[in-house]
């Protein structure tokens, strides 16, 4: 088994933010919103992981991810609060995009986000 060092962990999840934001691009042409929203949000949430990482914060969840990213880093101003609902928001897209029948979203709001 590897040891991964944090600094391993962060680059790791940096990357993969990344990655996910290039696979966004894909989705886009191609049309497929609800995916589009799904990897939008998957980038933030490897970016939001990285970050707390980078703080030691420990989660297990994305819902954790969210609540300790709010405590540490909106609430105590390091992190604009517009941001924070951009990935509010987008948290709650993907789950209706991935998660509710009959629901699609459409070109105006993916690219809105």
């Amino acid at each position: 088994m590897t040891d991964f060092t944090p600094e391993d962990y962060i680059k790791y999840r940096i990357a993969r933010a990344n990655e996910t934001i290039e696979e966004v691009r894909i989705h886009i042409d191609n049309r497929f919103w609800n995916t589009a929203i799904n990897r939008m949000y998957y980038a933030c949430f490897y970016a939001v992981g990285a970050l707390l990482a980078k703080d030691k914060i420990d989660v297990s969840s994305h819902s954790g991810v969210r609540q300790k990213f709010g405590e540490n880093f909106v609430k105590t101003g390091l992190i604009d609060r517009d941001l924070a609902k951009h990935f509010t928001e987008l948290f709650e897209k993907r789950n209706k995009g991935d998660y509710n029948d009959f629901y699609d979203y459409d070109e105006e709001t993916v690219l809105r986000l």
